[in-house]
């Protein structure tokens, strides 16, 4: 069996993550073929496997001194650390703003294609510093994500 083809895309037009988009700002989006609703496959996304709960587990070692928001804040609905802010047929996005960044994630389900983006403002030169440093892990880990929803 071949591995699913994940593609690096540009963000839907329709998505909500548009608004949001400034100078300065980061976006990635990755696509695959699924039939899976947005729900269903954030579901899978925010299931990390143990190699990248492993990873989190240590940035949340290295962060802890700074103050970073170790499990996202409290909200009656969350997938994995991130509180979902909106869902509609089509995406759904979670995320929030913390003290170095604030971020959000769109799982979009349409015409057969499930995307996802991630849309990060950095507040600093701290937020800028850890974008860069994660940035490596967040496209295996994105990349790995898409992988197992079109598996699902």
């Amino acid at each position: 069996m071949s591995a699913p083809r994940v593609t690096a895309t540009r963000l839907p037009a329709a998505s909500m993550l548009s608004a949001r988009i400034g100078q300065g700002d980061f976006l990635d989006c990755y696509s695959v073929a699924s039939t899976l609703g947005p729900r269903r496959a954030a579901e899978i996304i925010t299931a990390f496997p143990t190699w990248a709960q492993a990873l989190v587990m240590l940035r949340g070692v290295i962060t802890a001194p700074f103050g970073l928001s170790q499990d996202g804040p409290a909200a009656d609905d969350k997938l994995g650390p991130f509180p979902v802010e909106s869902e509609t047929g089509t995406e759904l996005i979670a995320g929030f703003d913390d003290r170095h960044l604030d971020f959000r994630v769109s799982v979009r389900s349409e015409d057969g294609l499930v995307s996802l983006a991630t849309w990060v403002h950095p507040h600093n030169l701290g937020g800028r510093l850890y974008l860069a440093a994660i940035m490596p892990f967040h496209i295996l880990i994105a990349r790995n994500a898409l992988a197992r929803v079109a598996r699902s």
